[in-house]
């Protein structure tokens, strides 16, 4: 059976504040909690108007705490940024303290502009190390307890949540965060809606995997930018927010999620076609039917045993019914949605 999951990036609304963003966050946690939702990720970005989670391992806790069952994590740290005993010893905390739902997603990517990449540098006198390897096989050392007798950093590998530990993921979008995966021994989650037809680089993953003590084989997810709406007109106008925020983006400039309408004039502006796709990124988007199609094509070209849906809107209630309709869709064994009300009491 497939799995549906969450990454939440805490989108900040044009006229709204990074403080009701993260409740949103919040409120959209406990929906899927209560839907049926597999796991609940949040991401890690820095220095922007736009998104309002710079740090996971911060927010984790809250979410965790206000859901019953769901899996929560990080999706992910980004570890270049961070000391690999400092993130072990943290989640080591989120996992003592919310046995079997902890999961601890990794990343390499910056997760920001150069700029701010400097500014969270502890040392400035020179760019950081590119030493990612040698950082998660520290981290999961860490984790697993699996230092060589007599290395010097054996004795901190007693970690404050123990007997609990957070489950690590690898995440990434490239050929070389699959081969990292596959040697390692982790569950691997491909961004898709970062760089999309990576089917391939899933495939080699699998192919690649050496079993671990954790895992005997391969464990497949794939991130997808997903919208489901109650028709498609209203789905591609709802996904313009975002289509404007990322063009923005690409451009240099980070913008707080605008309205339909402003999207939609600068869009036409652009000479673009409201009802066609962005290019260069994969969308799925539209009435639930076609956007359960294809999101079972994905899981099947990716061998993947799980998606992890990625969405943005400007009205946190689209947001929240197109989390409900992909539930509904897909039969999770959470409450069922009765005319695009439910949840209306968690607000």
């Amino acid at each position: 059976m497939l799995r549906l999951s969450v990454l939440d990036q805490s989108p900040i609304s044009e006229g709204s504040t990074g403080s009701q963003a993260l409740h949103d966050t919040i409120d959209l946690a406990r929906l899927t909690d209560r839907l049926g939702y597999h796991r609940y990720w949040v991401a890690e970005h820095h220095g922007g108007t736009m998104l309002a989670g710079p740090s996971p391992e911060v927010l984790v806790g809250p979410i965790a705490a206000n859901t019953q069952r769901i899996r929560v994590g990080s999706g992910g740290v980004m570890l270049p940024h961070y000391s690999p005993l400092k993130v072990a010893e943290s989640f080591s905390v989120l996992a003592g303290l919310f046995p079997e739902r902890i999961d601890l997603g990794l990343g390499r990517a910056a997760g920001t502009d150069p700029l701010t990449t400097y500014a969270l540098q502890r040392d400035r006198r020179s760019a950081a190390p590119n030493d990612f390897p040698d950082q998660l096989v520290e981290l999961l050392a860490y984790l697993n307890g699996t230092f060589p007798e007599g290395h010097r950093f054996a004795r901190l590998a007693e970690l404050p949540g123990r007997p609990e530990t957070p489950e690590p993921w690898l995440l990434g979008s490239s050929p070389q965060s699959a081969i990292w995966a596959a040697e390692l021994g982790l569950p691997y989650a491909f961004a898709d809606f970062i760089s999309p037809e990576g089917a391939a680089i899933a495939a080699s993953y699998q192919a690649a995997f050496q079993h671990s003590e954790r895992h005997m084989a391969p464990q497949t997810a794939v991130a997808a930018w997903v919208l489901a709406a109650d028709s498609e007109e209203e789905a591609r106008l709802l996904a313009t927010s975002a289509r404007m925020a990322f063009k923005m983006l690409q451009r240099g400039r980070l913008i707080a999620v605008p309205p339909p309408e402003k999207a939609v004039r600068f869009l036409e502006s652009e000479g673009e076609r409201i009802d066609a796709p962005p290019r260069g990124r994969r969308t799925i988007v539209g009435a639930i039917d076609k956007v359960r199609a294809q999101l079972e094509q994905l899981a099947a070209d990716y061998r993947a045993d799980e998606v992890i849906a990625v969405t943005i809107t400007y009205d946190h209630a689209a947001r929240r019914r197109s989390y409900e309709l992909l539930a509904d869709a897909f039969d999770l064994p959470g409450a069922p949605v009765v005319g695009g009300a439910a949840g209306a009491a968690d607000r």
